[in-house]
């Protein structure tokens, strides 16, 4: 048996240098959230250990696929990130190592996008997807677009509801640099949900399940917070980067 056989069902089919240059910038990635953002992961132990699982959060700034891709750990996250993104030269590279592909950023639904993320499920991986389409611009959470319902409907996988809360007070869309006193983000991990039970009203019924449940973490998220603000010691999260 390969004794790194459980490691590399981190991210089926990748080879172990790369397997360990995603680790290291995990790591950077998570001290720096924590350093910055006093950052904290709440339900990581709902994430399953292996197996294609897809990944549904709401998108509040560019934080979000770090502190979710560190949120779902041991597990390695692929994930959607848009075109221009890999139009800059020093970046792309980078992004592409840590397992991003394209996704239109014209609003309309991107047949590409979802064959690759279907793809790479079915390589057992995990894949983090923003059904928002686009970062919020007032940090609720806005509808899920129909190119998520087909992800879904034809996934055939467990999904796993996600929310982020605390990373568009950090960075907002529209600001150059985020801010780096006084803001907090946290990422709450929702219990993963079965395909037959997940689509057993129809592929519009599990959408607006999701959204519902991403809405209700991100609520839980922000009492959190301010119960903290508050001073009743509320914060206890399962881990922190």
């Amino acid at each position: 048996m390969d004794p790194l056989a459980k490691y590399r069902a981190r991210h089926p089919g990748t080879g172990l240098i790369q397997l360990l240059f995603y680790e290291f910038m995990r790591w950077v990635c998570a001290v720096l959230l924590m350093v910055c953002w006093r950052y904290r992961v709440y339900g990581r132990s709902r994430v399953p250990g292996s197996g294609a699982l897809l990944v549904v959060a709401n998108h509040q700034s560019y934080l979000d696929s770090p502190a979710i891709g560190i949120g779902v750990g041991p597990r390695h996250t692929d994930s959607v990130a848009r075109e221009g993104l890999f139009r800059v030269r020093l970046l792309a590279p980078l992004i592409r190592r840590l397992y991003a592909f394209p996704v239109r950023e014209d609003g309309g639904g991107d047949t590409r996008a979802i064959k690759e993320t279907l793809s790479r499920l079915e390589q057992g991986r995990a894949v983090i997807i923003f059904p928002e389409g686009s970062r919020t611009f007032d940090g609720e959470v806005g509808a899920f677009k129909r190119g998520a319902a087909v992800i879904v409907k034809r996934s055939r996988c467990p999904v796993l509801p996600v929310a982020i809360e605390g990373a568009y007070d950090a960075w907002p869309r529209g600001r150059r640099l985020p801010k780096v006193i006084g803001q907090r983000v946290g990422v709450a991990i929702g219990e993963p949900i079965g395909h037959e039970e997940l689509m057993k009203d129809g592929a519009d019924a599990a959408l607006e399940r999701l959204r519902n449940e991403v809405e209700r973490l991100r609520l839980e998220l922000r009492e959190r917070f301010e119960r903290s603000a508050a001073g009743d010691g509320a914060i206890s999260p399962d881990a922190g980067g």
